[in-house]
């Protein structure tokens, strides 16, 4: 008998492979998704970091005089990207239990380079404390 008579047989053209069939995958098949992720994190990193090297308005607390607990000074500086622009600080007294007594809203003018502040905060309560809250800008 020949080969041709039994119907539904094949002569196999390639071997038989384990790993195909139970859908086994190569080792090194993460390595395009690594990638990928590596370059879409890394251009955000960068991004991140030239966005929030020079941020639109900082600033920093210098010093506070609690002489008067009634009536806080507090000295700090503040710097604009765009120094033609208003800012607004919050500045907040505190007292030992960090509770705030004395809060104001320091407008700051359109200025050329850092400027440097002295504000008196009035309290409710004597203040131990004091610092800047947060600035924006107008």
């Amino acid at each position: 008998m020949s080969r041709d008579n039994f119907q539904g047989e094949s002569e196999p053209t390639d071997t038989f492979d384990f790993n195909d069939r139970y859908g086994v995958r190569p080792e090194r098949a993460w390595v395009p998704y690594a990638l990928s992720f590596a370059m879409v994190g890394g251009a955000w990193l960068i991004w991140a970091g030239l966005h929030q090297a020079e941020p639109a308005i900082s600033y920093s607390l210098v010093a506070f005089n609690n002489e008067d607990p009634r009536n806080t000074e507090i000295r700090y500086t503040i710097n604009r990207r765009d120094p033609s622009r208003e800012a607004t600080c919050v500045i907040a007294a505190r007292d030992i239990d960090k509770v705030i007594v004395g809060q104001i809203d320091d407008q700051i003018p359109a200025a050329t380079g850092a400027i440097e502040r002295t504000v008196t905060i009035p309290s409710r309560a004597d203040a131990v404390n004091a610092g800047v809250t947060t600035c924006y800008l107008n």
